[in-house]
């Protein structure tokens, strides 16, 4: 008996648990899924991939080991967002991936990724810097953040700073 009322406790907090979350901060700011303090230097550093999936579902962030250039899968297709970086400083881990990452948003997901947001109404808020390529002094191959400045999204490709609007 008390088994199962710890179960269906769990069960209830893990059900009534938002989906947000804000990191460095105490709430997210409006629909945001994963969200940042404002005024670092900080960013998300997106997986350095050796072998990219055709599988792979559209909206996925990664810099490709082979070509050294950071990718967006966009309408089944993957686009280049920037061009041959550098990745001569970063050091690969030997150890294996079990295929499962963290799902944030939902229970579950088709998505494989070390990092899955699955959400049908809320968004990924990325980490904001004021001008990155003066702020950010150590940046790191495939890093991606939200210039306040140039309003656009910056990545670092491990030579230069890209900048998208």
């Amino acid at each position: 008996m008390k088994n199962i009322l710890l179960i269906m406790l769990s069960y209830m907090v893990v059900n009534s648990i938002q989906a947000q979350v804000a990191i460095g901060k105490n709430t997210v700011d409006g629909a945001g899924i994963l969200d940042f303090a404002s005024g670092t230097t900080n960013g998300i550093i997106l997986p350095i991939v050796q072998t990219i999936s055709d599988s792979t579902v559209n909206g996925t962030l990664l810099m490709s080991k082979l070509d050294k250039k950071l990718k967006v899968k966009q309408n089944d297709r993957w686009m280049d967002l920037s061009d041959p970086g550098s990745i001569d400083n970063v050091v690969f881990s030997s150890s294996s991936d079990n295929g499962k990452g963290i799902i944030i948003g939902a229970l579950s997901s088709s998505a494989e990724g070390i990092l899955v947001l699955e959400s049908t109404d809320k968004a990924l808020i990325l980490p904001k810097v004021q001008d990155p390529h003066l702020n950010v002094k150590s940046p790191y191959p495939g890093m991606i953040c939200y210039d306040t400045a140039s309003k656009t999204i910056a990545l670092f490709d491990g030579l230069k700073w890209n900048y998208w609007k």
